[in-house]
């Protein structure tokens, strides 16, 4: 697929894809036999944009940058901006048609991330829905480190899989920085962070109906469940938003002269 036009939003840029457009880039990715990433943004990452330089770096190198945030989308649907609903994108999206798709083009797929002993349950019930499914895993618990020796053998394992798909569940921006640190290592995949991708398919972490994410509401949920950990993401991080929202404001009504200014130079011009 041809990438969206991107935009700017709260002081990023995202692509407006559905989870459809998702699959159809993984797939183009795959056969292209190049490196790729598809990031994504919500309002946890947008709060740390602005505190971790190499994320930025992350997101300026991305392929492709799904938009993680129904808040966001009702945000950028305000402003006027090319968004919609079906723009929100997120692994527990589009979870199954990956598996699906993996299965039925008989990708390998590599997790990175979570405890020990958790991946391994979460990629054994995935293959019990999915028996043709060719995935490995490792836990996320080693030093990350570019050049530590257990970081090394973790690349070493991986590329020894050649895996068309990596997905890196160790959590923001952990996972980001290891996938920036480390894509040069790899001569072909797809990688994405995924966060506890595999915690939900384990059930050791119990994902929001998917109604709530419809209507923007599974930040309630995840802060009802885990208020200790997710306080602070949910409560106090969308406050530093607000200087952002002030600039999407500004560059909304900057378009808008623009545009009132172009409509009156055509005017003028018409009746010449």
């Amino acid at each position: 697929m041809e990438r969206p036009d991107r935009i700017a939003l709260l002081g990023a840029e995202v692509d407006p894809i559905t989870p459809a457009e998702v699959m159809q880039a993984i797939a183009g990715f795959v056969d292209a036999g190049r490196p790729a990433v598809i990031a994504n943004h919500n309002a946890h990452s947008l709060y740390l944009l602005r505190r971790e330089p190499q994320l930025a770096d992350f997101y300026r190198a991305a392929d492709l940058i799904e938009i993680d945030s129904r808040p966001m989308i009702f945000w950028g649907r305000l402003l006027g901006l090319p968004v919609r609903g079906e723009h929100r994108c997120t692994y527990l999206d589009w979870r199954d048609d990956f598996w699906r798709l993996a299965e039925e083009k008989g990708w390998r797929v590599f997790y990175l991330g979570g405890s020990p002993g958790v991946a391994e349950t979460g990629a054994e019930r995935l293959r019990l829905r999915w028996p043709g499914l060719k995935l490995a895993v490792r836990d996320g618990y080693f030093d990350a480190r570019p050049d530590a020796e257990e970081n090394l053998g973790v690349v070493a394992q991986i590329r020894d899989f050649d895996p068309h798909v990596v997905l890196v569940g160790m959590g923001m921006p952990r996972q980001e920085a290891w996938i920036h640190e480390n894509l040069p290592a790899f001569r072909r995949g797809v990688f994405l962070p995924v966060g506890a991708a595999l915690d939900y398919e384990a059930g050791v972490q119990s994902a929001a109906p998917r109604w709530m994410g419809r209507l923007g509401l599974e930040w309630l949920y995840r802060l009802t469940t885990q208020p200790r950990r997710l306080g602070f993401r949910y409560l106090v991080e969308p406050w530093s938003l607000l200087p952002a929202m002030a600039g999407d404001v500004a560059a909304r009504l900057r378009r808008r002269r623009r545009r009132a200014t172009a409509q009156a130079v055509g005017a003028a011009d018409a009746r010449r």
